[in-house]
């Protein structure tokens, strides 16, 4: 069959490259992380001594010692907090600014698409200095505590996650057949029902990888969590960096905090990711 269609089998030679080639890949990305795992396992004199493959003795000291060390609770409170509010919040808002956009014409539209798309060229510490002054200004004349506050920290991830989601949603929406919207307009649904009962339900898969977007930016972002929190909002980006004081670096518990941090990321791309697979609008038409 294969012949017949004009195609030939690769070679032995080129399925032995390609077999090499991306065990070298797997190896490279594979053994940091079995650095990282190993120096969690081990007390801190042997890791900062000779490496070893096999790490012995093995301990589980570290997973514990890391609460205690530094308030890890509170800063894996916080960024929980924070990142969670920020992919909600923007996701809910870029339902409807990106389902106006697809559906409706009106004008100054491409000024606002060109816009929305062009804050996605600027660097994210162009905006540190204006958001700081923005937050103390406000701070002052309202009493309200931005600077230095979980709400604040929230409103700053909008400012970048925001028009991603509404530009990334945009392009989700206008793959969902307008029929379904005009099936549901007739059947007597108004266009926020439709919206809920049709085209939410069509573009789920989209929805939920912006939502996961935007919580990963958050939940591993540094630079404004270092400008604009303090000891008691300080997220587990930032302090992870307090495992290093100045007369000592406890590496085996920033490697344990670092995987420890890791786990609810993993974990919810792990539960999440049958709708980053799933057909856009599999089975909407019927």
């Amino acid at each position: 069959m294969a012949k017949r269609r004009g195609l030939m089998a690769p070679p032995p030679s080129f399925l032995w490259t390609r077999r090499i080639v991306l065990t070298l890949l797997a190896l490279f990305a594979l053994v940091p992380v079995y650095v990282m795992i190993s120096s969690s396992v081990k007390p801190l004199q042997d890791v900062t001594s000779t490496f070893r493959w096999i790490p012995t003795p093995l301990t589980l000291a570290p997973y514990h010692d890391i609460w205690y060390t530094v308030p890890l609770a509170r800063y894996f409170l916080n960024s929980l907090i924070v990142s969670a509010s920020a992919a909600v919040l923007s996701v809910a808002v870029a339902v409807f600014a990106a389902y106006a956009v697809s559906r409706y014409g009106f004008r100054g539209k491409r000024i606002f698409t060109t816009a929305v798309l062009s804050t996605q060229m600027f660097p994210g510490i162009l905006f540190a200095l204006p958001l700081f002054l923005i937050f103390v200004s406000i701070g002052n004349a309202t009493g309200i505590p931005l600077f230095g506050s979980r709400g604040g920290l929230i409103i700053t991830y909008l400012t970048f996650s925001l028009p991603f989601a509404i530009w990334m949603l945009t392009s989700y929406f206008e793959s969902v057949p307008k029929a379904l919207d005009e099936a549901a307009l007739v059947d007597g649904c108004g266009p926020v029902r439709a919206l809920f009962r049709v085209v939410i339900p069509a573009a789920l898969p989209g929805i939920v990888a912006v939502t996961i977007y935007a919580f990963m930016t958050a939940w591993g972002e540094v630079l404004f969590a270092s400008v604009m929190t303090n000891n008691t909002t300080r997220t587990l980006a930032v302090g992870l960096a307090d495992y290093s004081t100045q007369n000592n670096v406890y590496w085996n518990q920033i490697m344990a905090a670092s995987l420890v941090v890791s786990v609810p990321v993993v974990a919810g791309f792990l539960i999440m990711q049958r709708y980053l697979v799933a057909g856009l609008t599999s089975g909407a038409v019927k």
